[in-house]
């Protein structure tokens, strides 16, 4: 199904219904909440996801998984997507999170395939079989460190909210102790305990969620290094490579549009 709206197949009684769909760069899906789970699958450009619990930022050929009911907003920058949404009780992932997940040679072609999927598919024939194949696939997809978690003690999460849009590897655990009129010691501790992370792993994740967006829309990687308060290109290349498994040039070519889809 192509450019379908979920809610004319919602009630389809089959566990799962897969949905591809064009948005034009820039668009954004206002916070919303499906019945379904979703796996959201960019074919192209980058998509940018917010719940209550934290940032991503998903590459081409990459997705993310949705849990039930779960809030989120996206922004699309030049996607093609498809869409799996998953009845709760068929969902193939436990976990009340969103999580970013590495999209196999497998699973690219089963997604690739799926846009032939009616909405009234035969469960008992192939479409049934790949339809389950899907599930499978899912579950058993890894998941990428492309997520900055957001504390729930509201004053830390204004500090990590605004540290997000605008991001600064610079900034100093101190400055923040002193915000929340705590100790160093004791910052660093309630940072842990909020977020599962230290301050320093979390600051890093936030400028590579910050860095994805910049490099995918054509500025240079010298530029974004800069910006982000790195003391070298090189330094920010050797962060990107150890975080996400290439240089930033490759993820540059991975994101741009005349990129190979398969």
């Amino acid at each position: 199904m192509h450019n379908i709206a979920l809610d004319a197949v919602d009630t389809v009684p089959r566990p799962l219904l897969a949905i591809s769909t064009d948005y034009r760069p820039g668009t954004l899906l206002d916070t919303h909440t499906h019945r379904r789970a979703q796996v959201l699958y960019g074919m192209s450009g980058l998509m940018e996801v917010e719940t209550d619990d934290g940032a991503w930022v998903i590459p081409p050929f990459s997705g993310v998984w949705i849990p039930a009911g779960k809030r989120h907003r996206v922004r699309m920058q030049g996607v093609s997507t498809r869409s799996l949404y998953i009845e709760p009780a068929a969902a193939p992932r436990e976990g009340e999170h969103c999580e970013a997940l590495v999209v196999s040679p497998l699973l690219h072609q089963l997604l690739l395939a799926s846009i032939a999927l009616p909405a009234f598919y035969d469960e008992q024939g192939r479409d049934g079989a790949l339809a389950q194949l899907l599930l499978h696939e899912v579950r058993l997809a890894q998941t990428m460190p492309l997520f900055a978690p957001i504390p729930q003690d509201a004053t830390l999460a204004a500090l990590c909210k605004a540290f997000l849009k605008a991001p600064q590897l610079q900034d100093a655990p101190e400055d923040w102790a002193e915000q929340l009129h705590k100790s160093l010691r004791s910052f660093n501790r309630f940072f842990r305990q909020q977020t599962g992370m230290s301050f320093g792993a979390w600051r890093q994740q936030a400028c590579l969620l910050a860095a994805l967006p910049r490099l995918s829309g054509g500025q240079s990687v010298t530029q974004v290094a800069l910006d982000l308060g790195y003391d070298s290109p090189s330094a920010f290349s050797t962060m990107f490579r150890k975080r996400l498994g290439r240089v930033p040039s490759g993820f540059i070519k991975m994101a741009s549009p005349s990129a190979n889809l398969g």
